[in-house]
């Protein structure tokens, strides 16, 4: 089955050439043109991967990004016509997973997309009953079962579930999980994550999805 690639961009004649080369890679596009329909679309669509423009009519790209992270991990690529460094990782501290800067050659588009795809090896379908993040009542069901994640190890898979593949450094993490400055060293992380991956591995028999990366950190990934 093909891959599904949404384009959401406000330029038709880009988003005709970047949907024609796609094509020609075996890739199955749809298209948007504002910002306001693609959450929903998004939710009721189920794409494998999303070339998202940032600055967009109805609303902007890092908006978009962050309300989809709240119930997906499908991968997502930044374009951008806006090359100040903050804008770069802004929209990656909200979840995305690569940007790329206009004008950009369509071909590069493509080769980006198939890493991105490499990297994350797809999203976690979550409408498989695999694994699921309920934010609302904060726990994580894998084949429909509770986890029982401490609030602790439910921010940490939240964390790193969100961008599959990027490597987390224990101080970053640390960032992400605690919002009250408080002193927590590296041994605290490492207890963590041993304990949330003997959680994961009793509910999910599909192996490991969170790594260590030696030396660095951890990221999750299938």
């Amino acid at each position: 089955m093909k891959q599904k690639i949404l384009i959401v961009e406000d330029e038709p004649s880009v988003a005709e050439l970047l949907s024609d080369y796609l094509a020609a890679s075996d890739f199955k596009t749809a298209v948007l043109d504002n910002g306001i329909e693609v959450v929903n679309w998004v939710k009721n669509n189920s794409p494998d991967l999303i070339l998202l423009d940032l600055m967009l009519p109805g609303k902007d790209g890092v908006t978009i990004c962050r309300e989809i992270r709240d119930f997906s991990s499908v991968p997502i690529i930044m374009a951008t016509a806006k090359v100040d460094e903050i804008d770069r990782l802004l929209g990656l501290e909200f979840g995305a997973d690569d940007y790329i800067c206009k004008p950009f050659s369509p071909r590069e588009v493509v080769a980006r997309v198939k890493a991105v795809l490499r990297r994350t090896g797809g999203q976690i379908n979550n409408a498989s009953g695999q694994i699921e993040i309920d934010k609302t009542g904060h726990r994580i069901l894998i084949n429909g079962n509770d986890a029982g994640l401490t609030s602790v190890e439910f921010n940490l898979f939240v964390t790193l579930h969100a961008q599959p593949g990027r490597i987390f450094s224990r101080q970053q993490l640390i960032d992400q999980i605690y919002d009250d400055c408080r002193s927590v060293n590296d041994r605290t992380v490492d207890s963590h994550i041993k304990k949330l991956r003997l959680k994961i591995s009793q509910l999910f028999d599909e192996g490991e999805i969170i790594h260590s990366v030696y030396g660095i950190g951890y990221k999750f990934e299938l």
